[in-house]
């Protein structure tokens, strides 16, 4: 974990209620896709966690959905301006379990953390597939920059304005060599149900800290109480336990 200042670089609009921002700065502690980061907000007692996209030097990309006060505030934000960021939280996605043809399912805003994952995978020669599920057509986003990774892109949307009509689990392909997901807890619990084979999955939560401290981000698994700010938030299938 590293605290230090970023400043924002860009903060757009990516599709309905969803905003890509970018921010400059040291991220040198990012060390594996599905890591986030914890963003103070003036005004705001607690800080706000956000999966990373994507992570180059000198550079962090976010991909978040405007969904109450402090995510308003966030959007309102203009280009120059300096936040106060967490780096390098959590334990991110496990390439070495990836085999030669990877899977990638994302939910919503679930789908952000992918990208980097599939950034890598694609880098170490893999042959990825993605499946992306939204509500509606609207609020797709990164399609094409899966696409141009050379990622086999599925999109499945709910009301079945776009792509394949359904959740995620409608668009799985066979022949994966392990999976990766991300997304609300009723897809992932779909996914577990459904995806053969094993994998590993990322569980969002409320979070006080971020890094362990408060605990209260606990979840039960087969190893007995984790938490998802430090232990996770990517859990191996074969621990989680559904309650």
């Amino acid at each position: 974990m590293k605290k230090g200042l970023f400043t924002i670089a860009e903060n757009a609009p990516l599709a309905e209620g969803v905003y890509r921002l970018r921010l400059a700065g040291d991220a040198s502690a990012v060390t594996a896709p599905g890591q986030f980061v914890n963003i103070a907000l003036p005004g705001r007692y607690l800080r706000r966690p956000f999966s990373l996209c994507d992570a180059e030097e000198g550079m962090l990309t976010l991909i978040y959905k405007v969904v109450g006060g402090g995510t308003e505030q966030m959007a309102a934000m203009e280009p120059g301006r300096t936040l106060d960021v967490l780096t390098g939280l959590g334990n991110g996605f496990d390439l070495s379990l990836a085999g030669q043809t990877p899977l990638l399912l994302g939910g919503g805003i679930g789908s952000a953390p992918l990208y980097l994952l599939a950034k890598k995978l694609r880098a170490a020669g893999k042959t990825v597939s993605v499946v992306l599920g939204f509500n509606r057509r609207s609020e797709v986003f990164y399609e094409q920059e899966f696409r141009a990774l050379g990622c086999q892109v599925t999109v499945t949307t709910a009301d079945g304005s776009y792509g394949v009509p359904g959740f995620v689990t409608d668009g799985l392909p066979t022949g994966c060599s392990f999976y990766y997901a991300c997304g609300p807890e009723p897809m992932l619990r779909a996914v577990y149900d459904r995806a053969a084979g094993s994998g590993q999955l990322s569980f969002e939560a409320r979070m006080g800290c971020g890094f362990g401290a408060c605990v209260g981000c606990t979840r039960q698994t087969v190893g007995g109480p984790k938490r998802v700010c430090k232990d996770g938030p990517v859990f191996q299938k074969e621990e989680i336990l559904w309650t």
